[in-house]
């Protein structure tokens, strides 16, 4: 068995930090990054203790004033196959005419992977910090969630899909107020290795003033 990376504990508050962390094999990670299908995952997926580091780092974001606008669900299997009972008897309220295998792929959503973790988005308007500055964090969070993933050896994907913006899904979850859901990050072992996607020209994205 590959003996599991020690935590790294986070320091005190107020501790002295390094402002910079070179690192080879960060800018490889960062470079090369690349969701892993949530359809092709399988165990193992991290244990309690890894998600809880896991969790720990993708926490590790720019917030503006510290409000921590978001949140974390870490379901439990017999959770999922809950809300995937809600789901999809949404779906099948949309789409009637859905066929029996639709609404059972559907309704499997949440067991794609076997670490299936929400962010949802606590964001407060009334707060003199911008609503979209604490989206911002909220998209800063999966982003961590993936990296952090992958760091620990595991395929991670980030999917919102038409559920997240249901009002009975959310319900089911326990939502409440205005939070919302910034989408559900998959984590488990690819079955197998994805393929690079196309990516920006980089001129045509950057300018220089």
């Amino acid at each position: 068995m590959t003996p599991k990376p020690p935590r790294i504990a986070p320091p005190e508050f107020g501790a002295p930090m390094e402002a910079a962390h070179p690192s080879e094999a960060a800018r490889r990670l960062l470079a090369l990054r690349r969701s892993a299908s949530a359809d092709r995952m399988t165990e193992p997926g991290p244990d309690d203790e890894t998600l809880d580091a896991i969790l720990e780092m993708a926490a590790r974001v720019p917030d503006h004033r510290k409000i921590v606008p978001f949140r974390f669900i870490v379901f439990s299997r017999a959770a999922r196959v809950r809300l995937g009972d809600v789901i999809a008897e949404r779906f099948v309220a949309a789409n009637p005419d859905a066929t029996p295998e639709r609404i059972e792929a559907e309704r499997g959503k949440l067991l794609r992977a076997p670490v299936v973790v929400a962010v949802v988005a606590r964001i407060d308007s009334a707060h003199k910090t911008p609503a979209w500055e604490q989206e911002l964090t909220n998209g800063a969070v999966c982003l961590n969630l993936l990296l952090a993933a992958s760091a620990y050896g595991f395929g991670a994907n980030w999917l919102t899909e038409w559920h997240s913006y249901d009002e009975r899904v959310m319900n089911a979850l326990g939502l409440k107020g205005a939070e919302r859901l910034s989408g559900f990050v998959y984590i488990g072992t690819p079955t197998e290795k994805p393929r690079e996607r196309q990516r920006p020209q980089m001129a045509e994205i950057v300018s220089r003033m």
